[in-house]
């Protein structure tokens, strides 16, 4: 099953980053994760769902990748990826390629949890 939709891939095709590349390869993270992740656009951002918002991107960032987890505060990040002491989101920062293989199995921990959390088997 290919869990790419269309209308983010045409928001792709018209997005005018730098980052576009760097952007690109964390959505292929995250997708790749897990086959139940959906993503959709909202916010004019690519967002990635299972069982509620995931994580959206803030695609104005030219000098890095940023993901925002929006509950990301409820998930348990022992790798330290996540950034912030909200109470409610997180962001994780993804610098260049070489930065993203580093984070990318923290990445897909992350999402693999937030599924493991909606389907209440973590």
């Amino acid at each position: 099953m290919d869990n790419r939709n269309p209308a983010v891939n045409e928001w792709f095709a018209a997005y005018d980053n730098p980052q576009r590349d760097l952007v690109q390869a964390v959505r292929d993270a995250v997708l790749d994760a897990d086959e139940r992740v959906a993503e959709t656009i909202k916010w004019k951002a690519p967002t990635f769902v299972y069982r509620g918002n995931i994580a959206s991107f803030y695609p104005k960032t030219k000098t890095h990748a940023s993901l925002m987890f929006h509950r990301g505060a409820e998930l348990d990040d022992p790798d330290g990826l996540l950034e912030g002491e909200g109470d409610v989101s997180r962001v994780a920062r993804f610098l260049d390629a070489d930065d993203l293989a580093a984070k990318s199995d923290a990445l897909q921990r992350l999402i693999r949890q937030w599924i493991a959390l909606r389907d209440g088997t973590d």
